[in-house]
Formats: C-alpha cells, structure tokens, sequence
C-alpha cells in the first residue's frame, strides 16, 4: 500500500515537471528559435507556448528591439597621413531572427569587424580638416555600406554616429593656433568695418549738419532781407501818407549837419544857397505840395499793399503782426508830424526855422592868406 502510493506519488511529480517543462513563456520584445532533433522547427513569437521537452530545445533567445553598440575608438589614417582616433556608436535592430541566427556566427563581432574597415575606408580618401567638418557625409556613407552588408544577416542598421575625432597632440596645438588666428583676424575686420561704418555715418551726420546749417542761414539771410525790404517800403508808405513838407525837411536837414561836421573825414562841407528851393524839390519828390510840381506817383495804396505783402515773412506770423502793429504806431506817428508839418505857414511859428540873412554868405574857396576857409558851424 505504502509503495503504491509513493509510486503515485513520483508519477504526478514527473508529470508535473513535464507539464512545466513544456510550457514555455515569450516575453515581449523577443523571439525564441525551436530546434527539434537538431534541426530548425519553428520560431516563438511573444506569449504561451508549448515546447515538447527532449525532443524541441531553444536555440536562441533574439532580441528585436533597437540595440546600440559602442565601439573602442579606432586609428584611422587620413589622406593627409595623420592619423586620428574615432569613436563609434551603431544602432541596429534585428528584422529576421531565423537569418540572424543561422546567418551569421556572431553577429556583434562582424559588425564591428565591418564598421571598422568601412571607416577606414571613408576617412582615407577625406583630409582631416574634411573628416572634422564632415560628420554628416561620413555617418551617412557608413551606414549604407554596413546597411547592405548586414542585410543578408537580418540585421539592420538603422543609425551610425561619430563620438569623437580625436587627431594628435600636435595637430591639436597647430589646429588651435589656426583657429586663433583666424578668430583674430575676424575680429579686426569686423572691427575695422565697424570704424568703417561708424566713419561713415559720422560723414554722413556732419554731412546733414551742414546742410540743415546752410539751409538755415539762407532762410535766415532770406527773412532778414524780406524784414528789411518790408521795413523800406513801410517807412516810404508813412512818409508818402505824412505828407512832408519843406518845414520838416529843413528841421531834418539841419538836425543832420552837425553828425555831418562831426564826421572825422569831412574837409570841408557846402551849405546850399538856394536852400528852400533844394527843399522845396525833396518835398514835391515825397508827394508834398511846392510850387509847380506834383507828387511823385508811389503807386498807390494798393500797390504799396501789394508790395507788403511779397515781402511777407513765411512762418512767422506771431512776429509780423507783433511788427505790424509796431509800425502801425510808427505810421501814425509819422502822419500826425506831417499834418502838423502840412499847416499853413504862420509867422509865429517860423521864428527859428529861417535865417535871418535870407541872402546866404558869399562862398570862398580860400582864404586872402590862401588858406581854406573854416567849415561853417565851428
């Protein structure tokens, strides 16, 4: 009874171990390879399977997702005969588990063996200023070459990389004083086209300086001229309305012979013997009423306007009339003088205003010591 059921016993034991045996699980991400007798069966994909032991055994256990591989770096000789170390990455995935299995001994070793000899290849016929600048080109021919000789593997190679590109101790201390150079040398012409550009714009700034200068002084030269031109012709419209008389004029005229005595070079000077009539000419030219003569023709008031108003000063209109209003105060104080002046002569008045010699001095151009005769006045 007791080795009855330690037979039984042994038997469930068996073949629970059996049933264990063959139930196999693929992880995901994996493909497991089934040889049975020694020879290819089938393939398991990700999940349960059943695998019949002794008879079926697992080959290899393929991983299919993305695997990257770093190589040591490698000495590479250059077209220009230096030699370099390079560092490389490849990224690969595997597409045919049963080619990669049987394909191929050791995949990872091939692969490296090819990279080697491929980037060999490529940076030989490339100088060492190319293979340092040209990382694209030499990742993207390296990776087709490894490409299409993996392929027949079931192996792809989706990415190459270059870590580094390490030359020598002594072409990195030459590469250094080149690019120090050529920094410096950068720099000074992107300083002198900057003394360039700020000489040319400080050109340019005087040059419009003395243009806005100029323009100025001639807009002043102009208003200055057109002020005093308007000035002329106001003081002109105020004697021509004052209408001057001899009286007036022969107040003027004397009031100015002691500025003419005083100058310091006058030698001599000559009083008119006939005065009044001198006088009685300046008046009739100023529009005043002598004898057998008219007033000179000044245009009329409209003209006069017309006059005035082409001399009119642009852009300063706050001034001109703070002007106008001046000489209109001017022009009043001129017409009340020539009203005054304009009166009827009265002998009262005229005490003063005429010589009581009405017959001038006899003039004589030298003396009986044959001197010149003193100027009158002195």
């Amino acid at each position: 009874m007791n080795t009855g059921l330690t037979l039984l016993t042994l038997v469930a034991v068996v073949v629970i171990l059996f049933i264990f045996m063959t139930i196999k699980m693929v992880n995901q991400g994996y493909t497991y390879i089934v040889e049975r007798l020694g020879r290819y069966n089938r393939k398991l994909t990700p999940g349960l399977h059943f695998v019949f032991p002794i008879v079926d055994s697992i080959r290899e256990k393929i991983d299919m997702r993305e695997q990257v591989v770093p190589f040591p770096p490698q000495p590479v000789i250059t077209k220009d005969n230096i030699n370099v170390s390079i560092d490389t990455v490849i990224y690969f995935q595997v597409t045919d588990p049963v080619a990669a299995t049987y394909g191929i001994a050791d995949p990872m070793a091939a692969i490296e063996q090819l990279a080697v000899t491929t980037l060999r290849n490529i940076i030989g016929t490339m100088e060492m200023e190319q293979a340092l600048t040209g990382r694209d080109e030499i990742n993207g021919q390296l990776r087709g070459q490894l490409d299409e000789a993996t392929g027949r593997w079931g192996i792809r190679v989706s990415r190459v990389e270059l870590k580094a590109i390490d030359p020598p101790r002594s072409v990195q201390g030459a590469m250094e004083q080149q690019m120090k150079a050529e920094r410096d040398r950068r720099a000074a012409i992107l300083t002198a086209e900057g003394v360039k550009q700020s000489a040319v714009l400080t050109a340019e700034g005087e040059k419009q300086s003395a243009i806005l200068r100029a323009e100025g002084q001639a807009q002043s030269t102009i208003l200055r001229a057109q002020g005093e031109a308007r000035a002329i012709l106001q003081v002109f419209d105020a004697i021509h309305r004052g209408n001057v008389d001899p009286k007036l004029l022969s107040y003027e005229y004397i009031k100015t012979l002691p500025q003419i005595a005083n100058s310091s070079s006058s030698k001599l000077w000559i009083v008119p013997t006939e005065m009044t009539a001198a006088l009685n000419a300046l008046a009739k030219g100023f529009g005043g009423d002598g004898d057998g003569g008219g007033k000179v023709d000044f245009g009329g008031d409209g003209k006069i306007a017309d006059a005035l108003a082409a001399t009119a000063l642009p852009d300063i209109d706050d001034a001109l009339a703070d002007a106008k209003g001046a000489a209109d105060v001017a022009i009043d104080e001129a017409e009340t003088s020539g009203r005054q002046s304009g009166r009827h002569l009265d002998p009262d008045a005229e005490i003063g205003q005429r010589p009581q010699n009405p017959t001038p001095p006899e003039f004589r151009s030298h003396n009986d010591d044959g001197t010149p005769p003193p100027p009158p006045g002195r």
